[in-house]
Parts: C-alpha cells; structure tokens; sequence
C-alpha cells in the first residue's frame, strides 16, 4: 500500500523525518508487515491510525498503528539533532555517485538519505556540513550533474508541517531545465508560499558554483565579524533615515578591526537590498567558524 517515498511524506516534523529515514535503513521489515494489514473503516471496537490513515491501531484504545507509533517513539530522542540539520531533495540527470546503489551515502556527517528513482534522492545532512557537501559533489561530479537541488530546513513554520515542504518541492521540482545544476535554497519555511517574489529579489535560485560562493561569504562575515557585531550591524542596515544612518555608520566602522572595515567596504554592503542581506544573516547559521 504505502511505498517508502509515501511514509516519508507521512512526516510532520524533521525529527519524524529522520526517524523514518533510520526506520527505512534499520527495520525495512517494520514497513514490509502493514503491506497485509490494511484497516477496515472505523467502528465502535476498530480504527484506523490517525497518523497515517490507512492500517489499523494497535489497540481500540491507542491512536496510531505499529509503524506509526514506532516512528513517533524514535522521533522523540531526534528533536535537537533535527534542529540542526536541514533537507535536500534532488532532481537531477544522475543519481550521485554515492547513491546510485540506493543504500544511501557513506559519509558519516550525513543524518539520513534515500534515494526514490534514478533521478530524485532525499538527504538530510548537519546545516553546518552544506558547503562541505556541495564542495565534494562538484570534485566527484563537476558539470556532469544537472537539475535542482532544494534546501530547505526541517523544522516547519505555524501553517506548514514538513510533508507540507516535501510536496511543493516535488511540485515545484520541474520548473528548470536540465542544462547546469540549480540550488533552490529556502531558509524559512514561509517561503515557500513567496517563491516568485524571492527568485525576482534574485535570493532564491541559483547556480551550484555561484551558491557555494554565496556560503564561502557567509563563512568569512561570520569568522571577521564578533557576533554582537553582527546584530549592531544589522540593526544599522535597517535605518531608513539616511542622515541618521551615516552618523551610526561612522561610530560603528570606527570600532571594527581593520580586516572587518575592509571587507564591508570592498562588499559595499549599505547598498545590499533587504532581500539579500536577509539571506547573508540566514546562511551564517549554515557555516562552521575558519
């Protein structure tokens, strides 16, 4: 009845994401049982799982079924690992070399991955681990690989849940042609209901090289600039009284080093628009310290 790809989309939260990615790869069996259990229509004495809402409940008195509830159990201890992690679902010419196997990749910084067809993979890796991922996909693969790789976070907003997220990036997955590999990068999950107004702020699509740059900038912002910085600088950049915010301006470049003075000046950054600035701010949670 329900095919791994549909279990995962099952998910409401990151953490039930993983558990389900570790369930795939661990306990495949566990998946295999409900395959001849499917529920019968609710009644007084019987229900169905009120997660998944196709097999039956453990018991009259419990809400999920056996897989369901497992998911949920192992959820509980992947909270904080979740947290810190962020998604990447794949539509590309080629599987990676490291999934063309379907057994997922080998490296030890990668939290769960699966791999649907010849041309669609999920993985979820540690957010600060992005660059690093993408730097090694480029040696292994170079221009050989093309589609879209989109990255978004695991942890859903008010009105989105992550099956929410799975979805639309299927949805949305075709909307380019095959001819170089695209990054789709999504940092918050409303987003994804504003896709046209970040991609014509030119924060939301881009080439793999140009967005492994674009990281490569947060990395140095984050490594220049002390955090209190960071926040001082954020604050100016969004005075909108321009008398006011040469005064601050000065005050505050007079207490930088000489490197941070140099890359703001050489960045230009007062003329950044919000969009892009917001981004920059966003990618410092996705790089490690130099």
């Amino acid at each position: 009845m329900l095919t791994p790809y549909d279990w995962l989309r099952q998910s409401r939260t990151g953490s039930e994401l993983l558990a389900t990615l570790e369930l795939l790869t661990t306990c495949p069996d566990l998946f295999a049982a409900t395959e001849a259990e499917v529920g019968t229509p609710s009644s007084a004495l019987h229900g169905l799982c009120e997660r998944c809402g196709v097999y039956p409940r453990r018991t009259p008195k419990q809400p999920y079924c056996d897989t369901c509830g497992t998911i949920i159990n192992s959820a509980k201890s992947l909270g904080q690992t979740s947290r810190y992690a962020t998604v990447i679902w794949g539509y590309v010419n080629k599987l990676p070399r490291q999934l063309r196997a379907g057994q997922g990749f080998t490296d030890s910084h990668v939290l769960g991955a699966y791999a649907h067809d010849a041309n669609h993979f999920l993985l979820v890796i540690p957010r600060r681990e992005l660059k690093t991922w993408l730097q090694e996909l480029l040696i292994y693969h170079g221009t050989d690989l093309k589609g879209l790789l989109q990255i978004f976070p695991t942890t859903g907003g008010k009105f989105v849940a992550m099956h929410d997220l799975l979805r639309r990036m299927h949805y949305y997955e075709a909307r380019f042609p095959m001819d170089c590999l695209r990054v789709r990068f999504i940092f918050a999950p409303h987003q994804i209901f504003h896709l046209r107004e970040y991609d014509r702020a030119g924060v939301l699509t881009f080439e793999v090289a140009e967005f492994v740059n674009v990281l490569e900038m947060a990395a140095v912002f984050r490594a220049v600039l002390r955090p209190e910085e960071q926040v001082a600088l954020r604050q100016l950049l969004q005075i909108e009284d321009e008398q006011e915010a040469q005064f601050l301006w000065g005050r505050f470049v007079g207490q930088l080093s000489a490197e941070a003075k140099d890359m703001l000046n050489a960045w230009k950054i007062r003329r950044w628009p919000q969009a892009q600035i917001r981004l920059l701010y966003a990618l410092t949670d996705y790089v490690t310290y130099y």
